[in-house]
């Protein structure tokens, strides 16, 4: 193999390579549909549980005492047995209480890490796990950066629990969220997620005493489904206030990118290399036995 046919075949490796690389890069960058949401006003809340309740009746799971309000002397997560919960919190303004969920990130963790597409982010913003697709890897559990989904361990046949903003029931259907249309105080809203923020930010030019000028889940890791308004910092409600602003799957892009360029461009390579030496062993050998034979034939 000469040098222009080396080069040649390293080409059209790289060509073949970056090609669906670049499209998906593309893709992803022109993605804008509108995404839906829930604006939770901590305000307002006032710790009754019924979206608990609510959350577990519609989901068939076990429905919670709400007046039993021991469990929330100790803050709680989600799991596999309550997709919401609601915890209380001594703050600079007295107890608070704050309802804790899958937060539907705009660009989700759970779903880039997931090898079957199992977790899916629909086209309207609510993301949901698919039993038909999961392998039981559990990668999705463990690059949640809010750590929300809950396996079911002692099942027979185990699923992967959390909030799935009521997608299958309710919102694919035009309804809202049970948590949403149960809270008596209304301090949940489901909407477009643009017009979510838009409102969070009219309570807050409002009555900008009532509220920290701050919208929790506008940029956090990327943006979320789930918005936030408190009275008091965040970080006395139990949110993380360390994730970035950058969505987790952006700092693996261009290695998850350059996976396929190597898969595909190193066995060219290792061709193109095979191929001109094998050519240069065989001229040597041709030389050889005509050196040994005691004649030379030009070429």
């Amino acid at each position: 193999m000469d040098r222009r046919s080396f080069l040649k075949t390293l080409g059209a490796a790289s060509l073949c390579a970056l090609g669906p690389a670049s499209a998906n890069a593309s893709q992803a960058a022109g993605d804008d549909r509108e995404l839906y949401g829930v604006l939770v006003d901590t305000t307002v809340c006032v710790g009754c549980r019924t979206c608990e309740e609510a959350c577990a009746e519609d989901h068939g799971l076990p429905i919670p005492d709400i007046d039993d309000f021991s469990v929330t002397e100790v803050e709680r997560e989600p799991s596999e047995t309550a997709l919401t919960v609601v915890n209380f919190y001594d703050t600079d303004d007295g107890e608070m209480s704050v309802k804790k969920q899958c937060m539907h990130c705009t660009q989700p963790s759970c779903a880039a890490a997931c090898l079957t597409n199992a977790m899916h982010k629909t086209p309207q913003g609510p993301i949901v796990w698919r039993e038909d697709k999961c392998m039981g890897c559990r990668f999705c559990m463990v690059s949640c950066p809010f750590d929300v989904p809950a396996f079911e361990y002692h099942s027979a046949n185990p699923r992967v629990m959390k909030c799935d903003m009521c997608w299958w029931k309710r919102v694919k259907e035009g309804r809202q969220p049970a948590c949403v249309e149960n809270c008596p105080f209304e301090a949940l809203t489901f909407g477009k997620r643009t017009d979510l923020i838009e409102e969070a930010r009219r309570r807050i030019y409002e009555s900008p005493d009532d509220y920290v000028h701050e919208i929790y889940g506008e940029h956090e890791v990327g943006a979320t489904g789930y918005l936030y308004l408190a009275s008091v910092p965040f970080s006395q409600l139990g949110f993380r206030t360390d994730l970035g602003t950058t969505a987790p799957p952006e700092f693996t892009t261009g290695f998850l990118y350059s996976v396929p360029i190597v898969l595909t461009l190193w066995p060219g390579l290792l061709l193109a290399i095979s191929n001109a030496t094998k050519r240069d062993d065989d001229k040597g050998s041709i030389e050889d036995e005509r050196t040994e034979s005691g004649y030379v034939i030009r070429d």
